[in-house]
């Protein structure tokens, strides 16, 4: 029987000696996609989008260069197409297109994607801002001191200001905090000047995002493909690693559990892995571990693709059972060390060289290996990977544009909100005291107070000092004797 695209709850990827399968019940088991830049990796990722979609599974994905944005495009019928697709025996192939959704971080090829400041929270946070431990432990007091004192924490203005007021309140605050370095403080605010001029103050604020907007279908039950528009956000790695994560994230603390399901909830390709890897503090790679293995229970599939599987840790790795490899080169030691690794990660074939054969693939061929059964991972194959329905490349702008008018969400993110949060009630409670201070001060006029003020300063908390009160008291009583002496003269006078 010839393989289908879809077929028995199962996504045909191409051909080896056999037809070669995703199972979906096994696709929340994640997966690892992997080779040399030009091998083939995009478009293996949108033949995996593409079947999920029709499956009925939602799919996210980072859009690094713009090309799977033909997704959204029925692909054309071409030679090497039609090569490809009788070389692997599929018949039931049409071109296509699939219900896209675009997103920006920036706003301008995408619908915005915002969260607060709090919900992004310290530790992620101090990462994008590449702080040290003790600016990170400043940073927590900041966070806990909003809390205490419900200053919400919406966008980067209100970071700002909290920070300083930390900063003016520190001896105050150490008592009950811990330290607050004044050095940590002037680090930090330099930092968030930094993330404000990469672009980063358009993520943070509201109307922040929510999460089951990536779990639409379409009207005719294929999922949605998100696609996020990444090609300037790879300009800022830190900060693309660390926003993607942060979407794992609010995804692993909002679905509610699932457990094992016929297919997926949502599938989610993080593309250019090693990013988020790369200097990773231990909290940090914690994190990761943690969401990668209590995700799955929520129906999410995570599929990270990078080019060296050495890019990715072994205490995750571990977790990625789909895999699929594509060429890679072994020019340096590094480079070969990385075919071996990925060789030994496969489960072995007799009849072939795995190592070999990484380094002889063409483009658009792969070793492939697939969870089968109860979990277990099928005999690595040297696979032909099947063309997408879609269009292979970038779509134009206008196409773009057409589709976002479209879009479900049209609106709904587009314009920002700004409501009252820390930064406005911190200049509240900042003009209210100087109010009071000022009519504090004029409380104590007239000469004695003034004299007192010269002499003596201000009291505590801006009250009267007592040399003021002193002084007043004495001017007074000069007064009454003036009085009580103009009196007996005027009296004397009447005699």
């Amino acid at each position: 029987m010839s393989p289908s695209v879809l077929q028995d709850g199962k996504i045909f990827l191409g051909t080896s000696v056999k037809p070669e399968y995703l199972d979906l019940r096994l696709a929340n088991r994640h997966g690892l996609i992997t080779g040399a830049t030009g091998t083939g990796k995009t478009v293996t990722l949108q033949v995996l989008a593409e079947g999920f979609s029709k499956a009925g599974v939602p799919v996210f994905a980072a859009d690094i260069k713009g090309d799977l944005s033909g997704i959204a495009k029925a692909g054309e019928m071409k030679d090497f197409i039609a090569k490809r697709n009788e070389a692997i025996g599929l018949t039931d192939y049409t071109n296509q297109a699939f219900p896209t959704v675009f997103w920006d971080v920036f706003g301008r090829s995408g619908h915005p994607i915002r969260t607060t400041v709090f919900d992004m929270g310290p530790l992620l946070l101090s990462r994008m801002l590449e702080l040290n431990e003790v600016q990170e432990g400043v940073l927590n007091i900041a966070f806990r001191v909003g809390v205490d004192e419900n200053l919400p924490l919406l966008d980067l203005k209100d970071l700002r200001a909290l920070v300083q007021n930390v900063g003016d309140r520190a001896k105050e605050l150490s008592t009950k905090y811990g330290n607050v370095a004044t050095a940590s403080i002037g680090a930090i605010q330099r930092r968030l000047l930094v993330l404000e001029e990469q672009g980063a103050e358009q993520f943070f604020g509201e109307p922040s995002l929510d999460i089951n907007d990536f779990l639409r279908v379409s009207m005719d039950g294929r999922g949605i493909v998100n696609l996020l528009s990444a090609d300037q956000l790879m300009q800022k790695s830190r900060l693309y690693g660390t926003f993607l994560l942060w979407m794992l994230t609010k995804l692993w603390q909002t679905l509610p559990e699932v457990g094992d399901q016929p297919k997926p909830k949502l599938v989610f390709f993080f593309d250019e892995a090693h990013l988020l890897f790369d200097e990773a503090p231990r909290p940090l790679l914690q994190r990761i571990e943690q969401v990668a293995r209590l995700i799955r229970s929520k129906g999410v599939g995570v599929y990270f693709i990078t080019q060296n599987p050495l890019d990715v840790p072994d205490t995750v790795s571990s977790q990625l059972g789909n895999r699929i490899q594509h060429q890679l080169r072994a020019f340096t030691p590094k480079e070969q060390r990385a075919v071996k690794t990925a060789a030994e990660t496969f489960r072995p074939n007799p009849a072939l060289d795995t190592q070999r054969a990484i380094l002889d693939l063409g483009i658009g061929e792969a070793l492939v290996s697939m969870l089968e059964n109860k979990g277990e991972p099928s005999m690595v194959q040297r696979t032909l990977i099947r063309p997408p329905e879609g269009q292979i490349g970038p779509l134009t702008e206008a196409e773009r544009a057409t589709l976002m008018e479209r879009s479900p969400v049209a609106g709904k993110y587009d314009e920002p909100i700004d409501r009252e949060s820390a930064h406005e009630i911190l200049a509240k409670r900042a003009a209210e005291a100087k109010t009071a201070e000022e009519q504090q001060a004029n409380a104590g006029g007239g000469i004695g107070g003034w004299i007192g003020k010269v002499i003596f300063g201000r009291g505590p908390r801006g009250g009267r000092s007592l040399g003021e009160q002193a002084i007043d008291y004495a001017s007074k009583s000069i007064m009454r004797r003036v009085v009580n002496a103009l009196i007996r003269q005027i009296m004397k006078g009447g005699r």
